[in-house]
């Protein structure tokens, strides 16, 4: 229930939710994720009472000036004292600024390596109040103001200012999607800046470095405050505090990784990464666009403002310093017109020694009032945006608190249906921009039609135009006759009168050409202003597309969240009968949804492009809610990737094929990079053609028509495996619509690639799992020939021999050295599974020998295919370790057997983020030389050899041992006949 109280949070202050995370829904990661939410509540009830405000005045005596400031060389750490705990002591903390995040770490001491918290500065705000101790600022940051105080002045302007220059930085390296404002998150949308030039606004001189209280030198020393280990001691991070004690007591940690916590950052923890989006930039979003910062103005003839020197600022701190950090209002305000009136006097009067005239020194303070009252007008505007921040965050805490003290769980079903009217209002605004974009579309419409008939008319124009300079071509030619012999032409019965009307004609032809010129001048300036405001319209349907996709993206995510309280709900034994089946019409409600008239800009599809299910059919009802969340995450995850990552790769498909033919393409590290990343759902059946023809290329050349020779040896002979063939074709591709019927076209063609290939290949003949792997190639290159010609390529080039043979040696080899490659990657993990048991081959024996088909979602599979077939056999290595990698974490959290197991089955389908795994598969598993896999192979093959003839030979043993004691028996059998005829005889001889 407490994570429904963080989800509320997020969905009244406007934050971004994260990234739809595929392990969501594991019952292992519930505790964690309830932890993290009480740990941010805490925080928030231990900030009640804070507040910050602004000191305008300070902003206005400050001096204004332009400087160029460039960040300290040294590293942004040291120790400060910190106000906060249940008894609002200071404490001091070791802090450290990590320029990757943006966010400001604090540890105990140096020497930690778990930090206890974090602070974002990315949305931050710094100041620091007037009646204050000595050193003494804060940072505001949404929902949250932290204390702190440096030993000096001097390191308090220092670290403000370094701070500043940090958050500076970090701001202007990146650009934000003009989405919607108020639902805009720099995790999701993000685009490279514009170029930065590295300049910014201060108001104070550059503090020097305080010698001693910041840098990697302080590190060593011990804090200023010589506060002893129970001072400093952490009543609201216990399991922190344990865990760096243990390792500074046990000192087996390298000291490389004890002195972590100051240098490196590369592997703090993600779940201590909590960035939170501005409430300003959120309360901006709903009016207009965020205000830029105010920018004095230029006089005509500007003049050099002098700051106060770093001295001066040393002197006062100093002085503050011997009177114990306090000062009277009336010497605050005779120190501030001192500063006031220094920085009023221009930098020449000061190295001259000479005034200026009346007239320049009212134009300098005519000028410096304009200027002052300019920033005093933003500083205003700032505190009033500030204030309906802080409005925003407060009533956002009171939720939390009515929602944490509700007495029953009605008021917490009524805070839930309050998320669903803003979903519900989500959904308005995106029916509003749908409108906006049927109309745009109708707009562009006309506009097109209207380019149409100018296009039209200008042609029309243009055939009169030359019809008309033939025909004054003709006649230029008959003056220029005229001209050259005019007494021959006359007397070639041409009269004078007839010459002149000629040359009248000619005239007027010539003024119908400049006319007609000018009006060729005007038609081409209006089809460019045309196709101008067509360029404007197109890109502007392409803002509202990417925005509209952006908020469809969210609307998945926040339905995925709505769904998963729905399910802890629905687990709650807390509730009484008529509230669980409120939850469960909440359900149904919520599984029908997709069933509803609701337009949307991108449905979800029932199938994807080549036929498979995007959400399973599941009989319970709890598997059926599951799977409704991981479809919306699948959904949200593609809708996002969609513009930052498929259709520039698209992009960059088709600049790569439109400079080469597909008969003509070759392999190359550019071709290998472009694979790796996936082929475009346009470009992969070609690809994959030519990648098959590439490869079996001898086989077809030394019989171009086996496919057809075999097929019909087929028709006329049954091959042995025909029966066990037709038993797995209904057992092919279940989820795949394709393949549902038994009388599909796709299915018989998968029988007959199956018969063709047990005739091609009579040593396999036919083996579970070849069914599969024709499958996939059928639905990706649709020609029967092209499939069956994939499947030898894969069976009999690609993979090792004997794979699939009857005793399966090499699929077999294929897992040891898989064994060893993952106890090199994943050594805890390894031994995680030595400990509790765990024979991973009874999972991975299945994915490398039908290559993760039905083990993975369509759209992952098919990129690992894609991989696969271009590169070899290494590709399933580096996917089914990058596997492990994915959800290494979640397994270890694991400690029983047959959970192990159970979760090891089914966590494949659970990963849709299809860029991580790549990049784990590629990347994070390097090295991975294709020599050191060969050399593997061969020592595990020979082992394996050795064992299957040892085995051979033992079961020869048994036989003939076996056959030994039938004879013995057949001995013993034909004794005892003989005497019961001896009895027989001599009975009848008594007898007798």
């Amino acid at each position: 229930m407490v994570r429904t109280v963080k989800m509320e949070q997020d969905c009244q202050v406007g934050k971004p939710m994260p990234p739809a995370d595929p392990n969501l829904t594991s019952p292992d990661n519930h505790h964690d994720l309830t932890a993290s939410a009480r740990e941010e509540v805490g925080s928030t009830k231990e900030n009640e009472g804070d507040s910050t405000h602004m000191d305008q005045s300070n902003a206005q005596e400050k001096p204004v000036m332009k400087t160029k400031m460039e960040p300290s060389s040294t590293k942004l750490c040291g120790y400060l004292n910190k106000l906060g705990g249940p008894l609002k002591a200071w404490k001091a903390r070791w802090f450290v600024f990590e320029e990757k995040k943006c966010q400001l770490y604090y540890y105990r001491t140096s020497q930690d390596v778990n930090p206890l918290g974090s602070i974002d500065l990315a949305n931050a705000t710094f100041g620091y109040p007037d009646q204050a101790q000595e050193g003494t600022f804060q940072i505001q940051i949404p929902g949250r103001v932290v204390v702190l105080k440096a030993l000096n002045s001097q390191a308090m302007l220092y670290w403000l200012q370094q701070l500043q220059i940090k958050r500076w930085q970090h701001n202007t390296s990146l650009v934000k999607i003009p989405a919607e404002p108020s639902t805009t998150s720099t995790q999701l949308c993000q685009l490279p800046s514009a170029p930065w030039e590295g300049r910014t606004e201060d108001f104070l001189p550059a503090v020097k470095t305080p010698k001693g209280l910041v840098g990697e030198a302080a590190a060593c020393l011990p804090d200023p405050w010589q506060q002893n280990a129970l001072q400093k001691l952490s009543l609201k991070h216990p399991i922190t505090e344990i865990q760096n004690t243990v390792l500074n007591i046990c000192g087996n940690k390298p000291a490389q990784e004890l002195r972590r916590s100051v240098f490196n950052f590369d592997k703090i923890q993600q779940s201590q990464d909590c960035p939170c989006e501005d409430p300003v930039t959120q309360i901006l979003g709903e009016t207009t666009a965020p205000p830029a910062p105010p920018v004095p103005l230029t006089p005509p003839a500007p003049t050099v403002l002098s700051a106060p020197s770093v001295s001066s600022v040393t002197n006062e701190s100093a002085q503050e310093a011997k009177t114990g950090g306090k000062s009277s209002p009336s010497s605050s305000m005779n120190k501030r017109e001192k500063k006031m009136t220094s920085s009023l006097q221009p930098s020449g009067e000061k190295v001259s020694g000479k005034e200026g005239s009346p007239v320049d020194k009212l134009s300098r303070l005519q000028h410096e009032v304009f200027t002052l009252t300019e920033e005093l007008k933003s500083q205003k505007e700032l505190v009033r945006l500030l204030h309906k921040a802080l409005e925003a965050a407060q009533q956002e805490k009171r939720t939390s608190k009515q929602f944490l003290a509700a007495a029953g769980e009605q008021e917490r079903l009524e805070l839930v249906r309050h998320k669903e009217r803003c979903i519900a209002d989500l959904d308005g605004r995106l029916e509003a921009l749908l409108k906006d974009k049927e109309e745009l579309e109708q707009r562009l419409a006309m506009q097109d039609c209207q380019v149409n008939e100018l296009q039209q008319h200008v042609q029309l124009m243009m055939e009169k135009n030359n019809a008309k300079q033939e025909v004054i071509l003709k006649l230029s030619e008959q003056v220029a006759a005229c001209m050259a012999d005019p007494q021959r032409t006359v007397a070639n019965s041409m009269g004078t009168e007839t010459f002149c009307r000629l040359q009248e004609k000619i005239e007027h032809l010539k003024d119908d050409i400049e006319a007609h010129k000018i009006q060729n001048k005007f038609l081409n300036s209006e089809i460019y202003q045309l196709t101008k405001l067509w360029r404007n319209s197109s890109e502007e349907e392409k803002g509202l597309l990417m925005k509209c996709a952006y908020l469809e993206a969210k609307n998945c995510q926040i339905e995925s969240k709505y769904l998963v309280v729905l399910r802890r709900l629905q687990e709650s034994k807390g509730l009484d009968s008529s509230q669980q089946e409120m939850v469960k019409r909440l359900i149904e409600d919520a599984l029908q949804g997709d069933k509803k008239d609701v337009f949307k800009l991108n449905p979800v599809s029932e199938y994807d492009d080549y036929g498979f299910k995007t959400i399973p059919d599941y009989e319970v009802e709890d598997v059926k809610l599951l799977a409704k969340i991981q479809a919306l995450e699948i959904r949200s995850n593609n809708l996002r990737n969609n513009e930052m990552e498929d259709k520039p790769l698209r992009t960059r498909w088709a600049n790569y094929l439109a400079s080469r033919p597909l008969d003509q393409l070759a392999p190359s590290p550019e071709l290998k990079g472009l694979i790796r990343c996936g082929i475009p759902v346009e470009y992969r059946e070609q690809v994959w053609r030519w990648i098959v023809r590439t490869r079996t290329q001898v086989y077809r050349k030394r019989n171009p028509n086996r496919y057809q020779e075999l097929r019909k040896h087929c028709e006329v002979s049954e091959h042995p495996a025909s029966r066990q063939i037709r038993l797995d074709l209904h057992r092919t591709l279940t989820s795949n619509k394709h393949f549902s019927s038994p009388t599909s076209d796709a299915v018989q063609k998968l029988q007959r690639i199956l018969l063709a290939f047990s005739w091609q290949n009579p040593t396999i003949g036919y083996c579970q799992g070849l069914n599969r792997l024709a499958a996939i190639a059928l639905l990706v290159l649709k020609d029967e020939e092209d499939a069956f010609w994939c499947l030898v390529a894969v069976v009999e080039i690609i993979m090792p021999q004997d794979y699939y043979s009857k005793t399966l040696t090499a699929s077999q080899a294929d897992q040891r050295v898989f064994r060893d490659f993952l106890a090199e990657k994943m050594p805890r993990l390894t031994a995680h599974f030595k400990e509790h048991s765990i024979d991973h081959s009874l999972i991975t024996f299945n994915w490398f020998l039908v290559v993760f088909v039905e083990s993975l979602v369509s759209d992952i599979l098919l990129r690992v295919w894609d991989a696969f077939l271009y590169e070899g056999t290494k590709v399933i290595f580096r996917y089914a370790l990058a596997l492990f990698k994915y959800n290494e974490e979640d397994i270890l959290k694991i400690h029983d057997n047959l959970e192990i197991y159970q979760y090891l089955r089914f966590f494949t389908k659970t990963i849709s983020d299809g860029r991580k795994l790549m990049t784990i598969a590629f990347n994070d598993m390097n090295p991975f030389p294709m020599k050191l896999l060969k050399n593997r192979r061969e020592f595990h093959m020979e082992r394996l050899t050795a064992e299957l003839q040892e085995l051979e030979r033992i079961q020869e043993e048994f036989v003939k041992e076996q056959q030994v004691e039938r004879k013995d028996k057949d001995l013993d059998t034909a004794v005892s006949e003989d005497e019961e005829v001896i009895q027989t005889a001599v009975s009848l001889h008594h007898m007798s």
